[in-house]
């Protein structure tokens, strides 16, 4: 029982920190991005932000437990990026509102941003669960994984307001089935909208830029 208060206790304070990181936030888009590893969440970062840059001001958010190889690649692409390393706070397999809280903090003192792109540590499981003040919660996941990813780890796909899938380039030579997917899909979020492309070779990636356009006009219309 003692567990369960102490769990009960982690996630109040948690989801209050995420109300903060909102107020801070204000008017920029927050996009939280999570996946297991190896997904293609980055290239689809690098290759969208190519577009996105030219008329949005951008900062992104790397976390993981450890390196900032992802964060260089970004700051590759001329955008912002700001590393989270986990391994700072005890090697955790997520990001959770307080890291996020104290990351924007240094971001937003001096400036002022359109978007702020949150990559999650890869992981299905963990980040799931922790608020981090963002308007949406998109879920990337790629046809090498499989289409039963939904039924083993149903939070994610519960929580997601949008699921990328990745890598369909790859569909003539992967077991994956697209029927079968979108089922085990329906029977966790019949609400929740997919869009299927390849961040390797391009295609249907403006569907997703136009859904990021339309969710910022969506926040701003007011």
């Amino acid at each position: 029982m003692g567990t369960i208060n102490i769990f009960e206790n982690i996630m109040k304070r948690n989801d209050e920190i995420a109300e903060n990181n909102k107020k801070i936030i204000n008017n920029a888009l927050c996009i939280n991005i999570m996946s297991s590893p190896g997904s293609g969440k980055t290239t689809l970062l690098e290759k969208s932000l190519k577009v996105l840059k030219n008329n949005y001001r951008i900062a992104v958010i790397e976390g993981d437990v450890s390196t900032s190889n992802d964060a260089r690649r970004i700051k590759n692409v001329g955008v912002r990026a700001f590393q989270i390393k986990t391994e700072n706070y005890g090697g955790g397999c997520h990001l959770d509102a307080k890291m996020i809280n104290e990351e924007l903090k240094k971001i937003l003192k001096k400036s002022k941003f359109d978007f702020i792109v949150i990559e999650n540590v890869g992981n299905l499981i963990c980040p799931a669960d922790f608020n981090l003040g963002e308007d949406k919660k998109v879920v990337v996941l790629s046809v090498t994984e499989g289409e039963d990813k939904p039924l083993k780890y149903p939070l994610m796909f519960k929580i997601a307001d949008l699921l990328i899938l990745n890598k369909i380039d790859l569909l003539p030579y992967v077991d994956f089935n697209i029927k079968s997917f979108k089922n085990n899909i329906k029977k966790i979020n019949s609400k929740l909208k997919i869009i299927m492309l390849s961040a390797k070779t391009g295609k249907n990636i403006n569907d997703w830029i136009e859904q990021l356009k339309l969710w910022y006009i969506e926040k701003n219309k007011f």
